[in-house]
Order: C-alpha cells, then structure tokens, then sequence
C-alpha cells in the first residue's frame, strides 16, 4: 500500500518534475507551448489549454475540500475553461497548475495514513486512497494527451 507521502511523489512527478513512468510531466510539456499553440483545435480533440485547465480545476477543487472540507466541484463545470486571450492569461493558468499540483501533494503529505482507508468526503466516491490514486491516473491520462497534441501541432506547423 502506499503512504502518503509516495502518493503526494507521485502527484508532484507527473504535474511538476518526474520522468519515471511516462518520461515528461506537465510543466515539461507545457513551458513550451506557446499561447498559439495551447488554443490551437486539432480536429474535435480538446485544446492543451482546456486539459490544462481541467487537470487545474479538480485540483484546485480537491485542495479546497481539504482547507475548508467543502467539495464545492462538480464534473460538469470541469471544462467551463474562460477564453485564455493572452500570453499573461496562459502564463497564470500554468502557473496556477503548478501551484495547486503543489498544494495538492502538500495536503496529501500530511495526511495520516489511517484516513487513506476511510471515506473520502461521501462513501459514494470510496475511500481517499482511491481518490487520490483517481486524480494521478487522471493526470497521467490528460498528460499523455496533450504530449500528442503537441506533436500533432509541431507537424502542422
């Protein structure tokens, strides 16, 4: 079983400095990407701004259960990304990324590893370890998506 303390690494490897299981990160990936490039559509896919902006809103939404214990997030407001018009715009929501990835690990860190067996805010959603393994996996998935959006931008290009 993991601790919390492995569960907050890996947290911190996939958004802000880790190679081990996918060999990039976000930050890795995303202090490259232009503001062109971050709204750039591909087909029907998602912008890397837009899984950007998801990956950062359950994030965001997480840390504020465990600062207030409210779950004030809901699925479908996950997407409601606001027009990111400038570099400046582009740059905070990045930034914004790192630091809830942060805060994010830094909760997760401190928790006693008796709660990571209990019900995370509602027995419906399962115990925190679930959760939290729930939000590494879902970046991991979102990181490999905007790994090939790059790609497939660079090409055009």
């Amino acid at each position: 079983m993991s601790t919390p303390k492995q569960l907050a690494d890996r947290l911190r490897e996939v958004i802000l400095n880790g190679t081990f299981i996918a060999f990039t990160n976000f930050k890795d990936q995303l202090d490259q990407v232009t503001l062109q490039q971050a709204n750039q559509k591909v087909g029907s896919l998602n912008t890397i701004a837009l899984l950007t902006f998801h990956i950062n809103y359950y994030l965001g939404g997480v840390n504020n259960f465990f600062e207030k214990g409210a779950l004030e997030i809901r699925d479908k407001y996950s997407f409601d990304m606001p027009e990111i018009k400038s570099n400046e715009d582009w740059q905070k929501l990045k930034q914004a990324l790192y630091t809830n990835a942060e805060t994010f690990a830094t909760h997760v860190e401190a928790l006693d590893e008796n709660i990571l067996q209990k019900d995370f805010v509602d027995p419906k959603y399962g115990p925190y370890i679930r959760n939290i393994n729930g939000m590494i996996e879902h970046a991991y998935y979102h990181l490999g998506q905007v790994s090939l959006l790059k790609k497939m931008i660079e090409i055009e290009c």
